[in-house]
């Protein structure tokens, strides 16, 4: 069996409903990124792709948060626009199901490191 890694643990203190809205997002980076490797950083699970932060994932007692939220195209920015909290974040709130094509969309965007 794997040790637990920084980001299990992180997950591992989250309440269960949390947790598992952390953990979709989680294994939707990695589809989008298959080679992307985790670590925690700034307090929170971080992905880096070839050594580059790409996203953090955080999760707050109403909402998780993904950053950055970088200059989107066009057609994305408009879809992005309700969900998004200050300049570079995602708002994603329990009380709503996650828009995973969008959010799949966005890490498309932070992966090829430009909009």
């Amino acid at each position: 069996m794997d040790p637990m890694t920084p980001v299990d643990d992180y997950l591992a203190a989250l309440d269960d409903d949390v947790r598992e809205r952390m953990e979709e997002l989680r294994a939707l980076v990695h589809r989008v990124a298959p080679d992307a490797q985790e670590r925690i950083s700034y307090g929170m699970p971080t992905f880096t792709v070839d050594g580059r932060p790409v996203v953090h994932l955080a999760a707050w007692k109403r909402h998780i948060a993904l950053y950055p939220l970088p200059p989107l195209p066009p057609g994305l920015a408009e879809q992005v626009a309700p969900w998004r909290a200050a300049k570079d974040t995602l708002r994603l709130p329990h009380d709503r199901p996650l828009p995973l094509p969008l959010v799949a969309a966005v890490l498309e965007v932070l992966v090829a490191g430009r909009p």
